[in-house]
């Protein structure tokens, strides 16, 4: 079996609110009986941060959910890419405490994001978590199970250490203070959430990074629990085993908390799998260009270069990168953070190779992964901004005074406003002006433009078939347009057998099902007596040629390297539309003196309902 190559191809972040300061963190988690905490100033001196983040607000009322967050960072991250989330064929989720206990995380990041049906895995542990996930969804493209997956994180560690959770346990109650392996937590995690996009193929536009390989480790069997919530040390019992949920809350069951006694040995045990990977031969001690590591305090920072020296090893300073003094601590979320600021500011180049390492404390685990900058496949860069023009309707040339044609220019300029706005939403149409447009993908709009095209030549001539005699003028127009229509699809097809697609395949090819609607709509229309709102119809659709037509092949062109003859469809429209008039068509028709109020409105409406049932066709690719 032929394994996938897999890419991150773009990463995204979520962090809730301003940056919270150090002398402002507890105006957001409280004081403790009222008194501010004694570890504070020694916890922050020693793990360097500086700012973090809170889903919680001053009055420690929590502001995000931890899925709610995901679900934003993987929007970002789609968007960084111009990908749908429509193609996400898999959702593989991490996180240390979900909002919920059940359903799983996953489910409920799915919800919030709203995608539609695909497969979902939850992780739970800490911040090993995130590199489950990523492993996860890395096997799944590396064994060809899908083409598109998300891997991705979130922690809203503030709301359980805000003061008035523990306002009535024991401890508190009988004047102790909270305990050390639960206060200085306080100061050290921090809230958000991030993502990454994993495909089989690296962007077109933006340098992506090959996932070489994950190496990931427990130590379970050799430790007793380090990080933890659900038990306290000297009490083996179960939250869930409690006489009441009360109970375990007065107990301090619930806290989370980290044995200060055992956390070095997760120091320890990342540095020594370190060296056992160089011994593996995953990688040479100065075989890397970046650093990237998940250190929850620069104490351990400190440390881990200790350890390496004492192994022979030095990593030049300017090999590391972190964001812990500016972010904070965020967990399972920490490693998407991070790559994701590291691709966002950093100039990064084509074969840099970046050792990620994330250990964790839990029951002790430790995460590697090794990461190849890959450069852009797009041979040239593609800016789809100097292609996006303004929104703007075709221009409508008038030669009489009409209130009523006025009024009709009025709304159907409107009308196209709305139109063009909601098409440039439309998943293919957002990949045309991102950049991420596949050549399969192209492929697929013409197959499936070209069933709702061919028709179009028979609708307009059932149209001029219905106009009577004296109309003669417009019954013209109508015969000519439907002549120009019949060489449309000849040229689509054309384009097709270019860029690789077999003509038999397109011929028997069916319309998916808003080319149905679009179809159906037309042709009840145009069985109609003198069916004159179909001008609306026909606005829309030269409008297309006129306005859009020539930047989206001028667009796909670009970005797939494409010859003229693989886009002509698009950008023969531009020409031929002011080449041979096919506007001036409709400016005619709508002064020829048929116009009335009521013919106008009905103009507008077949205009709305044509520009609907197009973009539903382009939502609809591949939905037969």
């Amino acid at each position: 079996m032929q394994l996938e190559n897999v890419y991150i191809t773009a990463a995204g972040k979520y962090l809730p609110g301003e940056p919270v300061h150090n002398d402002e963190i507890e105006e957001y988690l409280g004081l403790i009986s009222g008194k501010p905490s004694r570890s504070k100033t020694r916890m922050l001196s020693q793990n360097g941060i500086q700012s973090r983040h809170y889903a919680i607000d001053k009055q420690q009322r929590t502001t995000h959910t931890v899925s709610g967050m995901t679900a934003r960072a993987i929007e970002d991250c789609l968007h960084r890419n111009g990908t749908s989330k429509e193609d996400i064929d898999f959702i593989s989720a991490a996180t240390t405490q979900s909002d919920l206990p059940v359903p799983g995380f996953a489910s409920m990041v799915h919800a919030d994001l709203g995608n539609p049906a695909c497969e979902i895995a939850s992780h739970q542990s800490v911040c090993a978590a995130g590199l489950m996930a990523i492993r996860n969804a890395y096997t799944h493209i590396q064994t060809g199970n899908v083409q598109t997956a998300v891997a991705c994180a979130g922690e809203l560690a503030s709301r359980l250490f805000k003061a008035k959770r523990f306002e009535q346990q024991q401890r508190i109650l009988d004047g102790h203070g909270l305990e050390l392996e639960t206060d200085f937590l306080r100061w050290m995690l921090s809230d958000g959430a991030g993502a990454f996009l994993l495909q089989n193929r690296p962007a077109a536009q933006h340098v992506s990074l090959q996932i070489e390989w994950i190496d990931l480790r427990s130590y379970a069997h050799r430790f007793e629990v380090c990080m933890f919530a659900g038990r306290n040390k000297e009490n083996t019992q179960s939250w869930m085993d409690y006489d009441s949920f009360t109970d375990a809350d007065k107990d301090g069951a619930l806290n989370l908390k980290q044995d200060l006694r055992l956390v070095d040995n997760m120091v320890k045990l990342g540095v020594q799998r370190f060296f056992e990977l160089i011994d593996e031969g995953k990688f040479a001690a100065s075989g890397f260009d970046w650093f990237v590591c998940h250190y929850s305090s620069h104490h351990f920072k400190e440390k881990i270069i200790q350890l390496l020296a004492k192994g022979g090893v030095t990593i030049p300073e300017e090999k590391w990168f972190s964001n812990l003094y500016s972010v904070g601590n965020v967990g399972a979320a920490s490693i998407f953070v991070l790559l994701e600021e590291l691709l966002r500011t950093r100039s990064l180049k084509a074969g840099e190779k970046i050792l990620c390492m994330v250990p964790e404390s839990g029951r002790f685990i430790t995460g590697f992964m090794m990461l190849t900058v890959v450069p852009p496949t797009a041979t040239q860069t593609f800016d789809p901004t100097a292609l996006l023009t303004a929104i703007q309707a075709p221009d409508i040339r008038i030669r009489q005074d009409n209130p009523t044609l006025e009024w009709l220019i009025r709304q159907l300029t409107t009308v196209w406003i709305d139109f063009e706005s909601a098409l440039r939403q439309v998943p293919i149409v957002k990949k045309i002006f991102s950049g991420t447009l596949t050549l399969e993908e192209y492929k697929a709009l013409l197959f499936n433009l070209r069933q709702q095209v061919i028709d179009g030549s028979q609708w307009i001539a059932r149209a001029a078939s219905n106009v009577s005699i004296e109309h003669f003028d417009i019954r013209s127009s109508f015969i000519s347009h439907s002549r120009d229509e019949h060489r449309d699809y000849q040229i689509l097809e054309k384009n097709y057998i270019q860029c690789g697609g077999s003509l038999e395949e397109m011929q028997r090819g069916e319309k998916n099902i808003g080319s149905e609607a679009l179809s159906a709509y037309m042709f009840q229309r145009a069985s109609q007596p003198d069916p004159f709102d179909l001008l609306g119809g026909m606005f829309i659709i030269e409008g297309l040629g006129n306005r859009v037509a020539g930047n989206w092949g001028r667009a796909i062109q670009q970005q797939l390297q494409l010859r003229d003859d693989q886009v002509s469809f698009f950008t023969y429209h531009e020409t031929s539309d002011s080449n041979e008039n096919h506007f001036e068509r409709f400016e005619n028709a709508i002064q020829s003196g048929l116009l009335t109020t009521t013919l106008a409105e009905r103009i507008v409406k077949t205009a709305k309902v044509t520009g609907r049932l197009y973009q539903l066709q382009l939502e609809q690719i591949g939905n037969y």
